[in-house]
């Protein structure tokens, strides 16, 4: 596994829609919900974190648990996504699409590149320019058609 890639404040906002949309895919158990979260890119999820966040999910209905017997050793909590627990799961990553379109509708002003500065400098030059069609900045020459 992987060490966290992303600062802590959010992981504990996205993680439990993360977890819903791992059990969507199919029943499971932890480790391998942990794993799949690695392996899309989210980074290491300790314990210590997710079966809290499992429990919750099932004291809130969204999840259901059963327990099978392990081949030679102990044996698996399974995870299932409940119908309230698609419900949930839909309608937080609507929010999160919202949410996310926001935050970079804000960045992306503040941190556009300089190729995107400039387009936007000409293009603001251009709707600048004098109804003459000489370039902005620039007097017209009275020796020019118009």
């Amino acid at each position: 596994m992987t060490t966290n890639p992303w600062p802590g404040e959010w992981m504990r906002g996205v993680l439990d829609l993360c977890v819903l949309a791992v059990l969507a895919e199919g029943r499971t158990y932890g480790y391998a919900v942990a794993a799949r979260l690695d392996e899309l890119g989210l980074g290491t999820i300790k314990g210590g974190t997710l079966y809290p966040l499992l429990a919750r999910l099932e004291e809130a209905g969204h999840v259901t648990t059963h327990w099978e017997a392990g081949d030679g050793g102990p044996g698996r909590k399974y995870f299932a996504l409940t119908a309230a627990g698609r419900a949930a799961l839909a309608a937080r990553a609507d929010a999160w699409r919202t949410f996310a379109a926001l935050t970079t509708t804000i960045t992306s002003a503040a941190t556009a590149p300089p190729a995107v500065d400039a387009a936007v400098d000409a293009a603001v030059d251009a709707a600048a320019e004098p109804a003459t069609g000489a370039p902005a900045g620039r007097p017209p020459n009275p020796q020019e058609p118009r």
